[in-house]
């Protein structure tokens, strides 16, 4: 299973915000050149984005359904990728003093991706997630920066959820 953590410099509500905002699944999520919410009201469960993956003149949609949600801490996603099969992608967030550390656990479920899973594949999905929480870490920091939220403040009134250790 790959997982990896990243501490984001902004209060845990502030990336909960972002993750709950199906429209900006594009600033983070390393591979989509679109994404959109498609049926449901995301984040709840059973609410679906539909994305594309532009790979030279091809374009590829499919679809990432909610399949857990507990506001404002745990986001667990069904993708689908086609041929491919599908992945479990959980998110979870602590509160880390005024930060956010931000877990994501990725595995495979059905199809090619999980009978050819193996520990080339996890490196290339290592790459992914470090790639993919740094650019959330990014996008939360900004927005958090951009608000003038002094951090305290931010940590204070997100209600701060999760324990402190990984």
């Amino acid at each position: 299973m790959a997982v990896r953590h990243q501490l984001i410099k902004a209060s845990p509500r502030t990336v909960w915000n972002v993750l709950a905002d199906g429209d900006r699944y594009t600033e983070w999520v390393v591979g989509t050149s679109a994404s959109q919410p498609a049926r449901g009201d995301w984040p709840q469960v059973g609410a679906t984005i539909a994305y594309e993956v532009r790979l030279g003149p091809a374009r590829l949609t499919n679809e990432t359904v909610v399949r857990r949600c507990v506001e404002p801490s745990v986001l667990e996603l069904e993708a689908h990728a086609g041929a491919l099969g599908t992945a479990r992608i959980a998110l979870e967030l602590r509160s880390w003093g005024e930060h956010c550390l931000a877990i994501v656990d990725e595995h495979p479920l059905e199809g090619v991706g999980g009978m050819l899973h193996s520990a080339a594949v996890e490196v290339v999905i290592q790459l992914r997630h470090r790639a993919m929480l740094a650019r959330l870490a990014r996008v939360c920091e900004a927005e958090e920066q951009a608000a003038g939220v002094p951090r305290r403040q931010a940590t204070a009134r997100a209600g701060a959820p999760g324990g402190g250790d990984a």
